[in-house]
């Protein structure tokens, strides 16, 4: 995509230099992880159950056992490389072979596989209930009977995502809600990259400073082996403050881009919605058949939310329920005409929604296949990723104990780029954390903290993050320009995080 900045100056220096776009990027990131295969010996490690009791029930964990990482060896001794070849038969990966296992890998559960059925399921859904013109006569509406007060959608909009994030780890959900949002944001004259802010971020920064995520806090802190959501109150702390300069950020920018528009990093792509025609409000329809939509739309994301923290549903359950509600919403299209709805028409906007998720799909496969090729995160499996959490480590080991604090926080940041499940990560990690946070004089406690924001925050930028990708894909912000936009915020909060870690330290966090 080319570069885009203000004016005939960012038209001038769009047509002198052009940012890869993101696959070009991934495949860039897979060479580089191709090649570390024939650099980093293969590793592994044993794993040992633990057991933590969260909310008053006990479960059993399986992690990683710190003292047991041994690097692969050949029948002579030799230290085992897994080189990556150029092409791999037999299903295995190569470097060509890379964009297609990653693609592929997973199950229904989660990444890719499940990620990218889910992206297009939503996205038909969405297709669906867009096609009956509701959502874009409700706007309309929500306009009028709002006015001077647009200002409150950003910061109101933004609380309850990351309120959403902090409590039961929202963050694929944000997909829907984005593309809901984004008409909205529009009309108002905002644009994509806001939209992504003010749901999927806004969700990673409540994700970050959480007090009691389940996915990230409470795993964290039981394989650390301190007591499940403890040091709530700091945690608390830091959700209000991570949020407002979340909302902060978010709002200087939408104001900047509301009154210039060509500021947007997502000026270009943002076209598409501008150009879709609108109704004026004088001429606009709303009937009981638009009534029955939105009470669907809104059913469905109550249920979602209701399935998600009640009955623990997942990718699955998720994708079906939002297939439910684009089946529900077609039928009611035809039955009241809405827009000259036909049954052949549900089938037509299925197919176009989903078509516009296929190339975050892409994206999202290729980004898996990056992990592939270092060997997969498997611990008890030889791989280079293995060797470099170990590396990591041992280089955090030899350190005063504040700096070790602050390379914590900088790897966690770092290692996300390869997993970024939360609970994965710390499956992985704090193993090795809790315990050299013991040698070094950290408090387990900051070792937590130093996962938790390490893990949220580099979420934003990742290309890796599945849900990231899926939501500037129905936003159609493409990530070299998003790369553009977050990198400022994602430097703000690292830099705050690493004042928290080291005011943690020094203050005796526990």
């Amino acid at each position: 995509m080319t570069s885009v900045t203000t004016g005939e100056a960012g038209n001038a220096a769009a047509g002198r230099w052009q940012l890869p776009d993101t696959l070009i990027l991934i495949f860039i990131v897979g060479l580089l992880a191709a090649g570390l295969t024939y650099l980093v010996p293969a590793g592994s490690f044993q794993s040992q159950e633990i057991t933590e009791v969260v909310a008053g029930i006990e479960t059993t964990r399986s992690v990683i056992d710190p003292a047991s990482f041994a690097y692969a060896t050949n029948d002579d001794g030799s230290l085992q490389y897994h080189r990556v070849a150029l092409f791999e038969g037999g299903g295995g990966v190569g470097f060509l072979n890379f964009p297609f296992e990653g693609l592929v890998s997973g199950s229904k559960w989660g990444s890719a596989i499940g990620v990218i059925m889910f992206m297009l399921i939503i996205g038909g859904a969405f297709g669906v209930v867009m096609r009956t013109g509701t959502i874009d006569n409700g706007i309309l509406r929500l306009i009028d009977k709002t006015q001077g007060n647009e200002a409150l959608f950003i910061p109101v909009m933004f609380a309850l995502f990351s309120l959403g994030g902090a409590v039961f780890g929202m963050g694929e959900e944000a997909v829907a809600f984005a593309i809901i949002i984004l008409p909205l944001m529009i009309r108002l004259g905002y644009d994509g990259i806001t939209t992504v802010m003010v749901t999927y971020v806004a969700t990673q920064v409540g994700f970050a400073a959480s007090w009691m995520n389940p996915f990230s806090v409470a795993v964290a802190q039981g394989v650390a082996g301190i007591p499940v959501l403890s040091g709530s109150g700091l945690r608390i702390v830091l959700w209000f403050g991570f949020t407002a300069v979340g909302i902060a950020f978010t709002m200087h920018y939408a104001r900047g881009v509301q009154r210039e528009p060509t500021r947007s990093y997502s000026y270009h792509s943002d076209a598409f919605m501008r150009e879709q025609p609108m109704a004026e409000l004088d001429n606009s329809r709303w009937n009981l058949g638009d009534n029955l939509v939105l009470l669907t739309v809104i059913g469905t994301l109550v249920w979602v939310i209701w399935g998600v923290v009640s009955e623990g549903w997942y990718i699955p359950e998720i994708a079906s329920q939002f297939f439910t509600m684009g089946l529900v919403a077609g039928i009611i299209g035809v039955l009241f005409r809405l827009n000259d709805m036909r049954m052949n028409d549900i089938a037509d906007a299925f197919k176009e929604g989903a078509g516009i998720m296929l190339p975050a799909a892409l994206l999202v496969g290729c980004a898996k296949g990056i992990l592939l090729l270092l060997g997969g995160a498997d611990s008890a499996e030889p791989s280079v990723l293995n060797s470099i959490l170990n590396s990591a480590a041992g280089t955090i080991g030899g350190l005063p104990d504040v700096l070790s604090a602050w390379f914590m926080l900088t790897f966690q940041s770092v290692f996300n780029f390869f997993v970024t499940s939360g609970s994965g990560q710390a499956a992985l990690t704090m193993p090795l954390m809790a315990p050299l946070a013991d040698l070094v004089g950290v408090s387990r406690q900051v070792a937590v903290l130093a996962f938790q924001l390490g893990d949220g925050f580099t979420n934003v930028i990742v290309p890796t993050s599945a849900s990231l990708m899926a939501t500037l894909g129905v936003c159609r912000v493409d990530w070299g320009d998003w790369a553009r936009f977050a990198w400022r915020f994602v430097a703000l909060l690292f830099v705050l995080s690493s004042i928290t870690v080291v005011l943690a330290q020094l203050l005796g966090y526990q």
